[in-house]
């Protein structure tokens, strides 16, 4: 893979770089493991390994975008958009472990810059635009389909500038022939198609689940507008039949008179 692609590779931050983000991404993913085990049922466990699933296959798939530049999709938005925030980061570290274990998709010293900015950072910014415009939008499908569009693509450019920040940091001569600015501009520019194409593909996956099984779209359950409790109106006082009115009887008038 490219130097410039999002998977970071040995070598492109240096140690101590490296490893500031491995501890900050090892804590995170613990307390994700806690939050997630509030989430985890019988309709969410499923959907989780559905999910890891798809976005290791969709990961995998490296294209070129520009010259010298390559990427792949991300999945963090349709992971919280399914799974939700906490249960979505896991889904991704875990694919991003085994990728770089297994496969050396990713370098293995940099395994914590790559948690950190595709699996917490752009998930973390995918579910607070999701948060946001489920609350803005209609619950239509097309409401549905703009938010996880939405969603994909500021996740996607969001952990692309992680990457920017973390290379301003600590770059380290492997990238000398880019300055700061170059960097910049291609990750973004890069990562905005990127982003593009995942957003049709998470808005076409969500509205497909969404028709056939709402009750497995995370956020349909867990951002649900609060309804106000409609108090029962109090039943309405029996009305007092009126008392009976007796007939009131005339007494003959007396014919009174002198004889």
């Amino acid at each position: 893979m490219d130097p410039l692609a999002l998977h970071i590779q040995n070598g492109v931050l240096n140690g101590p770089v490296a490893i500031s983000y491995a501890v900050l991404a090892a804590v995170a993913f613990a307390y994700c493991v806690v939050r997630g085990r509030r989430d985890l049922d019988d309709r969410l466990a499923p959907m989780a390994g559905l999910v890891a699933a798809f976005i290791f296959a969709v990961q995998m798939l490296n294209f070129p975008v520009l010259p010298g530049v390559s990427g792949h999709l991300l999945g963090g938005a349709l992971a919280a958009l399914l799974v939700g925030p906490w249960v979505g980061a896991l889904c991704v570290s875990i694919v991003l472990i085994v990728q770089a274990l297994l496969f050396a998709d990713g370098g293995v010293t940099a395994i914590g810059p790559n948690v950190t900015n595709m699996a917490l950072v752009g998930t973390a910014a995918a579910y607070g635009l999701i948060f946001v415009l489920l609350r803005v939008l209609p619950r239509t499908p097309t409401g549905l389909a703009v938010t996880a569009f939405v969603a994909s693509v500021v996740s996607v450019v969001a952990a692309a500038l992680s990457f920017v920040l973390q290379y301003a940091i600590g770059g380290t001569t492997q990238l000398q022939e880019f300055g700061l600015g170059q960097v910049l501009a291609l990750m973004t520019g890069t990562h905005v198609l990127i982003g593009i194409g995942e957003g049709l593909i998470a808005a076409v996956t969500v509205l497909t689940v969404a028709r056939t099984r709402p009750d497995l779209v995370y956020a349909l359950r867990g951002l649900r507008r609060p309804t106000t409790p409609t108090t029962p109106s109090a039943p309405a006082a029996p009305t007092t039949p009126a008392a009976p009115t007796t007939p009131t009887t005339s007494q003959p008038a007396s014919a009174g008179g002198a004889a």
